[in-house]
């Protein structure tokens, strides 16, 4: 015992440091509840817009909520702000990663909650602040990333110090999936004056260097563990086919699908930069698109549901939905069946490996990335 006490004693100041960080960061999450039952992630937070929000719309002055029926027909709470009919993609990954229940809306979190993970995802929100704002009120990427900052001053608070908070939340593993809003609610109907003048190139540059900036800055806030999701075809969406000229060959309309694999690449080019950060470990991530007809999916090019005329796309309120949704790719104008949203997340799942095998010893707080 006298000996064991000497080595300790004798330790490095930084490595003794990072032992008393170890051992309070654990008694106080003990005091809380402790960290994601039995899962294979320390804790998880998720960024993004419709196709992870489970809630937090619904507390906002927006166009884009769908706490209705037929939405959530097959999802056991029934309607609750998902933008599909039963579970989407963060209740998927949630499953897959062994967390025993869906994270949260960060709109009604508890303490426990901001220690083991919140959803900050919201229905129309996009990389670029005006992306999305003909809905209303829409938590964009940066409000997003405010309610995270929220949450490690919250977490500072409950450990007693900043440090422990950016300790946790460095093995904390993390999926943003941002742009589909900034390309379908922004760029490629021309929503809005500024983005007439960009050609595909430019504004996949301008979007990628504001996606540059959220992503350092959660940097800074402690993610370290972070995968981020590419965009899919947008362009084969029922929104797009049913508005522009399509290929024959794809069904798809390819000039939007080429617009999106620009930023695709850039963004792949992004992540490989952010890694060169101490302790990042960012991963590109991206689902099966070029043919979605795949399983039991059979029926590719229009929705399930009976589909509103304007530009929300969204399902008319109280209709009925067709009776074989486990064979339809896509469940209103933009958003896939829970059926589609299965498959896409196990491969996004799997593609999320290598985070899942990594632990950060710690996170420099407050990085100056700048």
């Amino acid at each position: 015992m006298f000996r064991h006490t000497i080595i300790i004693i004798m330790m490095p100041h930084s490595i003794m440091r990072n032992v008393c960080y170890f051992v309070l960061l654990n008694l106080v999450i003990f005091q809380f509840g402790g960290v994601v039952n039995a899962s294979q992630v320390h804790c998880f937070f998720i960024f993004g817009d419709s196709l992870v929000d489970n809630g937090n719309n619904n507390y906002l002055n927006t166009t884009a909520k769908v706490n209705y029926s037929p939405y959530g027909i097959d999802f056991p709470a029934g309607p609750t702000g998902r933008f599909t009919n039963g579970r989407n993609t963060a209740d998927f990954l949630a499953e897959l990663l062994e967390i025993d229940k869906p994270l949260p809306p960060y709109a009604n979190a508890t303490d426990w909650d901001r220690i083991n993970g919140v959803n900050f995802g919201s229905g129309g929100a996009g990389i670029l602040d005006e992306s999305g704002q003909h809905f209303g009120d829409v938590l964009t990427m940066s409000e997003q990333l405010s309610n995270h900052e929220a949450i490690v001053t919250r977490l500072g608070e409950m450990f007693g110090d900043i440090k422990l908070s950016l300790q946790h939340l460095s093995n904390c593993t993390y999926y943003v999936g941002m742009g589909n809003n900034d390309y379908l609610g922004n760029y490629l109907p021309k929503y809005y004056a500024s983005t007439t003048k960009y050609s595909p190139k430019q504004f996949a540059s301008l979007a990628i260097a504001q996606y540059s900036n959220h992503l350092l800055r959660l940097y800074k806030n402690g993610g370290r563990k972070v995968a981020v999701n590419g965009l899919g075809k947008l362009g084969c969406v029922p929104q797009q086919t049913a508005k522009y000229p399509v290929s024959p060959v794809t069904g798809c309309v390819e000039t939007s699908n080429a617009a999106v694999e620009i930023f695709n690449e850039k963004l792949k080019k992004l992540i490989k930069t952010l890694n060169l950060l101490p302790d990042a470990r960012f991963l590109y991530v991206s689902e099966i698109t070029d043919n979605p007809s795949y399983g039991n999916i059979t029926v590719v090019g229009k929705p399930c549901c009976e589909v509103s005329g304007d530009a929300l796309g969204h399902c008319v309120e109280g209709s009925t939905p067709c009776s074989n949704r486990d064979e339809y790719y896509f469940w209103d104008s933009f958003h896939p069946t829970e059926a589609a949203t299965s498959l896409s997340a196990k491969i996004i799942y799997d593609a999320m490996a290598p985070l899942l095998q990594t632990t950060i010893a710690a996170a420099t707080p407050l990085v100056d990335v700048s």
